[in-house]
């Protein structure tokens, strides 16, 4: 946990307008040596030896499931958002003002004692909705009016841009309806799964005695419930096959769904939430035939007890603290913690949660340089370069195609640290009624999205808060973004030199530019459509390289017996191999980077390897690693350092990396992409 208040503190010291940058340059360690662990070779293991006496020595709280970088420093960043959040709250402020709300919410969820009175009377007025309920149509309309209010159960809406017309916002239908981390967990009969099974139906049974449900009953209760989720799980589509773009697009017109799947009464449902639309795209079809089928042949008091049980448990952890322990008993055999977060973390993440936005502003505010913003977007450019340059240097791509991929590269938009125009709230906060403050909340996020439908994509909006340790690329808009809250150590620092940045934010630069060219991303257009810009021969290239990733990943092992699964995280992967490359070539068209002087020990090209292991230095629990390995399409953090380093022709002149070292692999079997 130390680490990460030093982490928390570089960033406080980097945000610091009034000190002496020489000075702060001077007295930063930006290469840990004395936590390189020198009894283990650089080609054996290289994330090990960077970061292997840390790793060893490192605790993982009680409530947490790992400790380190990238996720897990959002431990400190909450600690930030915490002291904004103890001052907002403690002060008095205009009605209506950002203050106000966010300092409200935040009092009303700390107010444990007026939550826990209440015990579940708060969503009593749904369940006794739920009660009225009689046949499909009223079971429908009560789902569809759910969804108002963000409670999302058998129907999975999304409003973005059309697949193929990425200027107009339509209506995406998706699989959903489970309670598991995924569909696998349905039918997977391993001792870990069955453990997580045995977790799910005695939280759903506790739910319903929560409720007044004699305990006999609840079990049986649960147990439809769970029978209702695995019928649904058969319909879906894994991981993998959703990776598939034009196979997950699916536009069909409603009156044409309305005969197929009459069950489902989607023009009615459409109605219901306003939506004028004469066609829908339905990206998992299976999941709603399936749907409809099970519609008439359930019975309808056992979908009574399937969205009371999904109702109670989308909103366990606002309700009282019984409830809220439930949730966790659940949560933590999934992820290894022992102990839950304090009431203040809690807070903390619900406020970021549903009015991050706000609470960004005040966190942009206190802590974010406004000097960072231009040197990130200075690297961004300098990596677009270096991008070019690698295009037009590949030797399995044909000029057309290299011409469609740098139009593509240079029609990137980019965003860096916070939204330019800033999302509002239309909601009002009291001080004295939480549920009601989550409630409101929710319906305002609902009617925030649905009001996109049918209008262009506002290309002004975020889609992470300000103050998250992330950054991403989305297809359907061909942008990056960098949010306020990765643009510290040890991914950047004003005061680093350019090795550990380019080897830091870099590194995370190259990865986003890299996933609008990965498996996914290489299906889109610069303007965000699904179209071929390929030639069929480049793209059979390009698929042959993407499945060497895969058969390599493949081989990683995790937890002994569990491997990574490279089919699932082949994008991922080869944003990691293409971002060392580009962010390594754009690093070299720096001063430090054609230059050999050695700081802390170490030559500029060590520095920078050196830096992308710092950046993935992250330590979890088992169970925790376990569902990652099964539902996250980011390989594990060992991998992410050892599985490109490998392919990294500059690594091995590094650190002279020869046959026999374990990670060693012929200049033949060094898989490069981009």
């Amino acid at each position: 946990m130390k680490n990460l208040l030093y982490a928390s503190l570089a960033l406080l010291i980097s945000c610091s307008q009034q000190n002496d940058p020489d000075k702060l340059k001077a007295e930063r360690n930006f290469v840990e040596v004395s936590q390189i662990d020198t009894s283990i070779k650089p080609g054996d293991n290289f994330f090990m030896y960077v970061n292997g006496i840390w790793y060893d020595t490192a605790r993982i709280a009680d409530d947490q499931s790992g400790v380190g970088s990238y996720s897990f420093l959002n431990i400190p960043q909450k600690m930030l958002l915490q002291d904004i959040l103890e001052e907002v709250s403690a002060g008095e402020h205009a009605s209506g003002s950002i203050d106000q709300k966010v300092g409200d919410f935040y009092a009303s969820g700390m107010d444990t004692e007026a939550i826990n009175e209440r015990g579940f009377e708060p969503i009593k007025p749904i369940l006794a909705k739920i009660e009225e309920i009689t046949d499909v149509a009223s079971l429908m309309s009560f789902v569809t009016e759910e969804i108002k209010s963000n409670n999302q159960s058998i129907l999975g809406l999304g409003i973005s841009p059309d697949a193929e017309n990425s200027s107009i916002n339509i209506a995406h239908f998706s699989q959903t309806g489970l309670g598991l981390p995924d569909r696998d967990y349905y039918f997977k009969t391993d001792s870990s799964t069955i453990g997580i099974q045995k977790a799910y139906l005695d939280y759903l049974a506790t739910l319903f005695q929560l409720t007044s449900t004699e305990p006999e009953t609840a079990k049986k209760d649960a147990a439809a419930v769970y029978a209702i989720e695995k019928k649904l799980a058969e319909s879906h589509k894994t991981r993998i096959e959703r990776r598939i773009v034009k196979e997950n697009y699916h536009k069909m017109a409603v009156s044409e769904l309305d005969q197929k799947e009459p069950n489902i009464a989607w023009s009615k449902t459409l109605n219901q939430l306003g939506l004028k639309a004469d066609s829908v795209d339905v990206r998992q079809p299976a999941y709603y035939s399936t749907l409809n089928i099970l519609l008439k042949s359930v019975p309808i008091s056992e979908w009574k007890t399937y969205v009371k049980a999904h109702t109670l448990s989308s909103f366990a952890d606002v309700l009282s603290k019984p409830f809220e322990d439930a949730s966790f008993a659940y949560e933590k055999v999934i992820s290894g913690q022992s102990a839950q977060l304090t009431r203040q973390q809690q807070m903390a993440q619900k406020v970021d949660r549903q009015l991050g936005f706000a609470l960004g502003q005040l966190y942009v505010k206190r802590y974010f340089n406004e000097d960072a913003k231009k040197r990130v977007l200075d690297l961004v450019n300098n990596l677009q370069k270096a991008f070019e340059s690698r295009i037009n240097k590949l030797d399995w791509m044909s000029d057309s195609t290299k011409t469609q991929a740098k139009e593509k590269l240079y029609a990137i938009t980019k965003k860096i640290g916070y939204p330019d125009e800033w999302r509002e709230y239309n909601v009002t906060i009291d001080r004295n009624k939480y549920f009601e403050n989550v409630l409101a909340l929710r319906q305002d996020q609902s009617s925030y999205e649905l009001d996109k439908f049918g209008k262009a994509p506002n290309k002004l909006e975020w889609g992470t808060t300000p103050s998250t340790v992330t950054a991403y690329y989305n297809p359907s808009l061909n942008e990056i973004v960098f949010p306020a809250g990765i643009l510290q150590y040890p991914y950047f620092d004003l005061y680093a030199d350019d090795a550990i940045n380019y080897g830091g934010i870099g590194m995370v630069i190259g990865h986003e530019l890299t996933h609008a060219f990965d498996d996914q991303g290489a299906q889109y257009d610069k303007d965000g459509n699904v179209k071929n810009w390929w030639t069929d021969e480049d793209y059979e290239k390009f698929k042959g390289k993407t499945q060497q990733l895969i058969d390599r990943y493949d081989s990683f092992t995790v937890l002994d017996s569990v491997h990574v699964k490279g089919a699932m995280t082949i994008g991922e992967n080869t944003a990691d191999n293409g971002a060392l490359y580009i962010a390594y070539e754009a690093f070299k068209l720096t001063e430090q980077g054609q230059d050999t002087t050695k700081i802390d020990g170490f030559t500029p090209d060590q520095r920078f390897c050196l830096s992308i292991a710092r950046i993935w230095r992250v330590k979890t629990r088992d169970e925790f690693l376990r569902t990652y390995v099964n539902t996250n399409s980011h390989s594990p953090a060992v991998w992410r350092v050892n599985g490109p380093l490998m392919n990294f022709d500059p690594f091995y002149t590094a650190f002279n990396i020869q046959p026999g070292d374990i990670n060693y692999k012929s200049e033949e079997e060094r898989i490069k992409i981009w």
